[in-house]
């Protein structure tokens, strides 16, 4: 595996970078699955999820043609590479259906397209996201609720601190919800282009959205590790 050589925490020691956000031209990204993943690895990534947006009607063919291509870059370059999807503006009442489909498909991450201010997301997709029980990540969940932030925590649903600008002006709000509530936090990139994280960009991130250098490890390393602990005990499983 991959090891990221930029600083992590002040600036002085190296972390791993796991990435569980990422889009590639099977949907709106600009780079394929595979090369997606070949600059991830040479970025020093230890783990990205390929999360294309997907409604009920496409998922199941995203998640095939990804798994081939994670399957490939695992043999070859020793990242760990993850079939996911970002259900993106699916109505609320077909959240739990859609993420139950996409666990067949074979999703090993399931990210649902949250309340972000930056768009007109359906009222009610966070908490839909957060009760369906196969979700493992609200992305840039906007202006979220005390409530949905404390059933996070309860459901073990991680929110998303986003890298991505538009998406990140909430990031101060979420951040707060989730320290008052006990929810579990990622910083992920929400990358469709060549916006890779780096240990310093991932604080940059924390630190900026009012946390403190001691959210830097758990939310940058611990966190990111048990998801993707999560996630490999589902490929086990299989």
């Amino acid at each position: 595996m991959g090891r990221a050589s930029a600083a992590g925490q002040g600036g002085s020691s190296p972390f791993p970078v796991h990435d569980f956000h990422t889009h590639s031209t099977l949907s709106d990204g600009a780079l394929s699955p595979l090369e997606l993943i070949r600059r991830a690895t040479v970025a020093g990534y230890v783990a990205i999820a390929i999360t294309d947006h997907a409604g009920p009607g496409s998922l199941e063919r995203l998640i095939r043609e990804v798994e081939r291509d994670c399957q490939v870059a695992m043999g070859q370059w020793g990242i760990v590479a993850l079939p996911g999807v970002e259900l993106t503006h699916v109505p609320p009442g077909a959240i739990a259906e859609a993420a139950a489909a996409a666990r067949r498909a074979g999703a090993l991450v399931v990210v649902v397209h949250g309340e972000t201010v930056d768009e007109p997301v359906a009222p009610g997709t966070n908490r839909a996201a957060i009760e369906c029980g196969e979700v493992d990540i609200l992305a840039h969940p906007g202006l979220i609720t005390w409530e949905d932030a404390q059933l996070a925590a309860q459901r073990g649903i991680f929110l998303e601190l986003s890298a991505k600008p538009a998406h990140a002006v909430a990031n101060g709000h979420v951040a707060r919800m989730a320290k008052m509530a006990g929810a579990r936090l990622l910083v992920s990139s929400d990358n469709h282009a060549l916006d890779f994280l780096t240990p310093q960009r991932i604080r940059q991130i924390i630190l900026g959205a009012g946390l403190t250098e001691d959210d830097v490890e758990e939310i940058g390393i611990r966190n990111p590790r048990l998801l993707l602990e999560r996630a490999l005990g589902r490929a086990r499983a299989r």
